[in-house]
């Protein structure tokens, strides 16, 4: 028997990947499913194909597959496209097209006229990278649809359940706040940013936890069908997409920058917005995107768990499985990373060398 520790994006991949192959598993989360305490809730996510290292350009084209995978086996639309925009002198477009063009991604390198005249609401002053395999995943449904299949492939699901004790041996005995006990012989940690804290009897690389604000803009023209986008220079790097739901009733986009955030911890977080990155992102939504009003219109704090080279955790110790691949970046891996941890505790796979436990920082 597999227990998965953690109903978020990842641990709920992780047990409908297991369940939908026949495996006996049981999925606890310590509360409610789509909580927002963590990093997985809300109904915008960014998928991408657009990275300067070769491996996560790979990993995000078999990635898209399982997207697929996941939406057919749930009968539930999760990912959106939209196409994607790169821009900013300290993004490099022009090595951001290498590395698609080298792995056969489609994508287009405009100048600042082109592009301008493409998208008159994104203000543009150097080149551009657009590829079309861009989108928005909604990571609420996501997990919803992921626990609904798993337990309907058979899965059991403790919900409101925190584990608080792991007794590792040749099996795992975990205890619960609830008094509930169970043995298994393989558990899958996909605890997030309360990883830190669960003092497992693993060395694990340095994971720092921060709190991280995020801003929807109302569309100016609720038509115009926004791309996704990612802009960096030498003072901030930010991102935006639809927002979906979360922005209101009315067209928005959500902005927020991805290098910014508070120390804290998966308990003592605050939940409170910096207001000096409300002030930033507003600030840049009136430079950059004339397209928003920019005064925003919804806000609130999620967690980003990062680890050394902003790379993920994903290995093996013994009868526990490490699934972190947080580091502002996992949503749009979800399913896929499922896959992989299914594959790891199931003895399928050996880790990914970048991705081990014991990897040189």
């Amino acid at each position: 028997m597999i227990a998965v520790v953690g109903a978020g994006l990842m641990g709920a991949a992780t047990a409908w990947q297991l369940a939908r192959r026949g495996h006996e598993v049981t999925l606890i989360e310590a509360y409610d499913i789509g909580h927002k305490r963590g990093s997985s809730h809300g109904s915008s996510r960014i998928f991408r194909r657009a990275y300067a290292d070769d491996l996560y350009v790979d990993l995000t084209g078999r990635a898209y597959e399982e997207w697929r995978e996941l939406e057919h086996d749930s009968s539930t639309p999760l990912l959106r496209m939209t196409g994607g925009v790169d821009f900013g002198a300290g993004r490099d477009p022009e090595g951001l097209a290498g590395v698609l063009g080298k792995a056969g991604v489609p994508y287009d390198l405009l100048g600042v006229e082109a592009a301008s005249e493409r998208w008159p609401y994104i203000r543009f002053d150097g080149p551009v990278l657009y590829h079309p395999g861009a989108g928005v995943l909604d990571a609420d449904e996501t997990v919803a649809a992921c626990v609904r299949r798993a337990i309907e492939h058979g899965a059991d699901a403790w919900i409101g359940v925190r584990v608080t004790g792991f007794d590792v041996g040749e099996k795992v005995h975990l205890r619960t706040d609830g008094g509930r006990e169970l043995t298994a012989d393989t558990v899958v940690i996909a605890a997030g940013a309360w990883l830190p804290e669960l003092e497992l009897p693993v060395q694990l690389p340095e994971l720092k936890v921060t709190q991280q604000q995020v801003f929807h803009f109302r569309q100016r023209e609720s038509s115009t069908v926004w791309p996704t986008l990612v802009f960096k220079d030498a003072s901030m790097q930010t991102y935006g997409l639809p927002s979906g739901g979360d922005g209101g009733p009315l067209p928005a986009m959500k902005v927020a920058e991805h290098d910014r955030g508070t120390p804290t911890t998966a308990g003592t977080r605050t939940g409170v917005v910096d207001p000096s990155s409300r002030t930033r992102v507003s600030d840049f939504v009136r430079d950059r995107l004339p397209g928003l009003d920019p005064g925003p219109v919804a806000e609130t704090t999620c967690l980003y768990t990062t680890a050394p080279k902003d790379d993920f955790v994903l290995d093996r110790h013994g009868s526990l499985v490490i699934v972190s691949p947080c580091s502002g970046q996992g949503a749009k891996f979800a399913p896929l990373i499922g896959a992989m941890a299914a594959d790891l505790a199931t003895g399928r796979a050996e880790p990914h060398p970048r991705f081990r436990l014991d990897r040189s920082a």
